[in-house]
């Protein structure tokens, strides 16, 4: 049987892994940061009539710009943005893929702070920018002058910033941001697939975006939504950028299917986003009831928490999945990380961590 390694592949990707969670049959699936609520049935009912209208045209193309969707994101994220401001694609991840063909590339590189979005290095390394690695705080926040320091020192031409920041869970401070802002010659994309968890008060950096056009926020409809199968990602940024990437993005790139789907979920989505809260109290009742029992966890803003174990987390998550209940080893020792599911699966977690972590 040939192998990956006996094939003319780049050299450069000879000896990787390709990225992904295992997906295992257990009872309580808290790994990969999922909406744990099944979508309700009305929306149900509206993606399915959505989706029923397109089957007779699919002899044709769907639309290629994406008009209707991404108008309907546009009112969805307020701030004034109009359809021209906002861009789509298949999950978040094709957007930060299109956002790096368009200003990364051979002879460019990207700037990041770790521990982060395991998949942007992933991303650089596959248009072939250059990837800096740069380093968050101990406590995994991210001082402005430490930020401002990193890109004098490495003149990016993209900086990816990530808040609520996956895996720590941290939000960024507004003022780390216009830092970067200006410091960067570059692209600077944050990355906020998490924010509709942020706790009240925390900031968007959507914020920002007027008169600043090098800025790009990134946005899913993975998470909050519920809608992670149905792989819808999208961008907020000046015009300009959204006919930059529609220079490098594939021709009919969103199946009539997805535009369909996608576009009924956000028309509904006070009946999908309803969940956010219900959500949000069991991250918090992880924080307090783990912090009670005198383990070390990370302030969180998204949908999961991020927590001390063992100096080997390895044996510490297979520890949990004897115990049926999956979680993220992310890779950082003495760490790991579990997504906020609901009730029952939050006590399932909760039970045992109390017999492992004590």
């Amino acid at each position: 049987m040939t192998t990956i390694d006996e094939l003319p592949i780049r050299d450069d990707l000879r000896g990787k892994t390709p990225y992904g969670a295992p997906q295992l049959d257990v009872p309580v699936r808290l790994n990969t940061n999922e909406n744990s609520y099944p979508v309700p049935d009305d929306v149900v009912e509206a993606i399915g009539k959505a989706v029923q209208a397109e089957l007779r045209d699919l002899n044709r193309y769907p639309d290629r710009d994406v008009i209707g969707l991404r108008t309907e994101l546009a009112g969805y994220l307020g701030h004034g943005l109009t359809t021209a401001n906002v861009w789509a694609a298949n999950g978040s991840n094709e957007v930060q893929q299109q956002l790096l063909q368009a200003f990364g590339g051979p002879g460019r590189s990207a700037l990041g702070f770790g521990p982060s979005y395991s998949m942007h290095p992933l991303l650089a390394q596959g248009t072939g920018t250059r990837w800096i690695g740069a380093l968050r705080d101990p406590d995994f926040g991210l001082d402005p002058d430490r930020a401002v320091a990193e890109i004098e020192r490495h003149d990016p031409d993209l900086v990816f910033l990530c808040s609520p920041n996956n895996p720590t869970g941290t939000a960024l401070d507004p003022a780390v941001i216009d830092a970067v802002l200006a410091a960067a010659r570059g692209m600077v994309i944050v990355d906020e697939a998490y924010t509709e968890f942020a706790r009240p008060g925390t900031p968007s950096a959507l914020t920002l975006l007027p008169g600043h056009p090098r800025l790009v926020v990134s946005r899913t409809m993975s998470k909050a939504f519920g809608f992670a199968g149905g792989r819808l990602g999208y961008l907020a940024a000046d015009p300009a950028v959204v006919d930059a990437v529609q220079l490098v993005r594939l021709p009919y790139h969103l199946s009539a299917i997805s535009q369909a789907a996608a576009k009924a979920a956000v028309v509904h989505r006070a009946s999908l986003l309803r969940t956010v809260e219900a959500i949000k109290e069991q991250r918090d009742r992880i924080v307090e009831v783990l912090r009670a029992r005198g383990v070390r966890v990370a302030d969180s803003d998204a949908n999961f928490v991020l927590f001390r174990t063992q100096p080997d987390q390895k044996a510490a998550w297979q520890q949990f999945l004897d115990r049926g209940v999956l979680i993220r080893d992310v890779g950082l020792a003495g760490w790991l990380r579990v997504t906020a599911g609901t009730a029952s699966e939050t006590s399932a977690f909760l039970d045992a961590a109390e017999e492992i972590l004590s």
